[in-house]
């Protein structure tokens, strides 16, 4: 039975055709996206997020793409819905503070367990983190936390990355399912290769495993 819905499977397969910079696969998931009811904003929102995890360059890349498929949808008389852009920040609390408040929800660790990751190696990754990656990517709400993370666990199991297991927990911690993290994987090695499913369901069986003796 399938655990993640359409819009879902086409976020993971975008995610992972942008990640191996496969421009022709890319394509057609970007046109299968907009069939299936995602947005504009929301899919330039997960380009937009996919460049903190695989660069620059897939992610413009992707972009471009996506200005192409959107031309040619717009020739053909295909008008897809733009979407609703980011809600405005509303609150007094520094961009320190709301970073660091979601890498607590995303991560499961204490603010005072992520001060130390860094103690003595670069501090400076410790604000670039809570002040970029949480509070001006994760801090936009046109992509739910599930669907970041979705996003970025598919990005880096189809490049192979030994992080991955860092975002399994995330992916965990903000509500997707392990039966959603399997059939992600899935279409990972439907898409992009067998090896790179397997190293991922390694990782996967071990962050559960941890997980279970927590």
């Amino acid at each position: 039975m399938k655990q993640l819905n359409k819009k879902q499977q086409m976020i993971v397969l975008i995610s992972a055709f942008t990640a191996k910079s496969d421009v022709g696969n890319l394509k057609t998931a970007l046109n299968e996206g907009l069939d299936s009811g995602l947005t504009i904003n929301e899919i330039k929102e997960e380009l937009n997020h996919l460049y903190a995890y695989c660069g620059f360059a897939p992610s413009i890349r992707g972009l471009m793409t996506f200005r192409d498929v959107l031309k040619e949808r717009q020739t053909e008389g295909i008008n897809d819905e733009v979407g609703r852009d980011a809600s405005p920040i509303d609150n007094n609390s520094s961009k320190y503070e709301r970073g660091e408040k979601a890498q607590v929800l995303v991560t499961g660790q204490t603010a005072e367990q992520l001060k130390t990751n860094f103690d003595g190696l670069s501090p400076l990754m410790d604000v670039l983190l809570k002040e970029h990656l949480f509070a001006d990517l994760f801090g936009r709400d046109i992509l739910t936390f599930i669907e970041r993370e979705l996003t970025t666990v598919s990005a880096l199991a189809s490049m192979h990355e030994p992080m991955v297991q860092s975002h399994f927990h995330g992916a965990l911690n903000v509500g997707v399912t392990e039966q959603q993290l399997r059939e992600l994987l899935s279409i990972v090695e439907e898409s992009i290769g067998k090896a790179e499913a397997e190293t991922g369901r390694t990782i996967l069986n071990g962050v559960l495993a941890s997980r279970e003796n927590e």
